[in-house]
């Protein structure tokens, strides 16, 4: 990131981006995509939304989410 702080960017910018979704995941494309990205960020989309604007966010970032969601923090939302 260069000192830079990014937090989203245009799907032109990915387009060796190398997406992958939750095998979970629904056969119509309702689901988050997520790629990592060679300057450590993870960027994250809208499967449905392909050509729209992915967020970014540092590797850091996601561990912490991805560990609050195996400890159910976020259940609540599927309710």
């Amino acid at each position: 990131m260069h000192g830079e702080l990014r937090t989203s960017t245009s799907a032109a910018l990915l387009s060796d981006a190398q997406w992958r979704r939750s095998r979970h995941s629904g056969a119509i494309g309702n689901c988050v995509e997520v790629a990592a990205l060679d300057e450590g960020e993870v960027a994250v989309r809208n499967s449905r939304d392909p050509q729209g604007p992915a967020l970014l966010y540092t590797r850091a970032e996601m561990a912490a989410f991805v560990a609050g969601a195996k400890d159910g923090e976020f259940d609540d939302f599927l309710r």
